[in-house]
């Protein structure tokens, strides 16, 4: 008996039983787990017993109306938790190359309402047999371990890996839809829009993003402590762009985010030569098991010529020492 204890707790443990491991560890409880992998919960608390055999010391502490992990279940989840993301990227990688070309990127909510989605069309025109698959997600992914292939950051440069490609800066400066420019009131001088509504993002005045506010440009235009008619804030940029397009008040925009609003005339800039810019540039990232692939090259490149496009529109001054990739 003690032979085989002994034989059982040193060689590799069976694989079978760790996602359901990593369900119960990640939920802290059985019933959770089994109806998230289609399981009874007696199916998934034998998978843990026989886990726990096999490991030879108890992975979790079952109390009454609680699980808890032990120590070694802690240690064991910090390698699951690893592992198996990195086994579920390989198979849909494999599967992918069986089927259908794809490239997934990922970027950030109001980058893919206000300036991706936009331009998908004549991508899709371009390339119909490439399938597009967009993760719009504010939290930053690992492109080593991740299902992803390509990343649209917003950062600023010394943050961005060895590789990162630049698709263009950022300025704020005031904008309003023509409609409001006709009815409200006049606005020949940045004094003026202390008349109007101005739209800003709720969450502006933290210290990574304080270049975004309008109290930032109108101390930059001699108007300290000034206050306006009213203030009107959202949580994310594409709601700002929307209140200003329809003539709710003046958005300190973006340029490169209302780009195809600015082209159309749907969105005016107020003062030319008033734009205030700020440190951060929106990059683009390849994750590296990706890059050899055609069709991720394909998209990379055609982001690329649209952000060159954008940069025209928006009248943006190319710095040669930041256009260029990071090396």
């Amino acid at each position: 008996m003690l032979h085989s204890q002994t034989h059982l707790r040193t060689r590799p443990i069976q694989a079978g039983h760790l996602r359901a491991f990593e369900a119960v560890a990640r939920h802290l409880n059985f019933r959770l787990a089994a109806e998230e992998m289609a399981l009874t919960q007696s199916a998934v608390s034998r998978q843990i017993q026989s886990l726990e055999d096999e490991v030879g010391v108890p992975l979790f502490l079952r109390h009454t109306r609680a699980v808890e992990l032990t120590a070694a279940g802690m240690q064991l989840l910090q390698a699951v938790a690893q592992a198996l993301p990195r086994v579920d990227s390989a198979v849909r990688q494999i599967r992918q190359s069986a089927g259908r070309r794809q490239v997934t990127v990922t970027t950030f909510a109001s980058f893919a309402s206000m300036w991706l989605i936009p331009r998908l069309e004549a991508f899709q025109r371009a390339f119909p047999d490439i399938d597009i698959r967009i993760d719009a997600s504010d939290a930053a992914v690992d492109l080593d371990v991740a299902d992803v292939d390509l990343a649209v950051r917003y950062a600023a440069a010394g943050r961005l890996p060895v590789g990162a490609q630049r698709l263009f800066g950022e300025s704020v400066t005031p904008m309003a839809s023509p409609w409001l420019l006709k009815s409200g009131p006049p606005l020949r001088k940045p004094a003026d829009v202390l008349a109007h509504t101005l739209i800003e993002a709720a969450d502006a005045y933290t210290p990574h993003l304080e270049w975004l506010t309008w109290r930032r440009w109108l101390d930059a235009h001699g108007m300290e402590r000034a206050q306006p008619k009213r203030w009107l804030s959202f949580n994310y940029a594409y709601q700002m762009a929307q209140a200003a397009l329809s003539g709710q008040g003046l958005v300190l925009a973006r340029p490169p985010l209302v780009a195809e609003s600015l082209a159309r005339g749907e969105l005016v800039e107020l003062f030319t030569g008033m734009r205030l810019h700020s440190p951060m540039a929106y990059w683009l990232l390849t994750a590296p098991r990706s890059a050899a692939r055609p069709e991720v090259k394909a998209f990379a490149d055609w982001l690329l010529e649209q952000a060159v496009a954008t940069r025209a529109v928006t009248g943006e001054d190319e710095d040669p020492d930041l256009v260029n990739d990071l090396d």
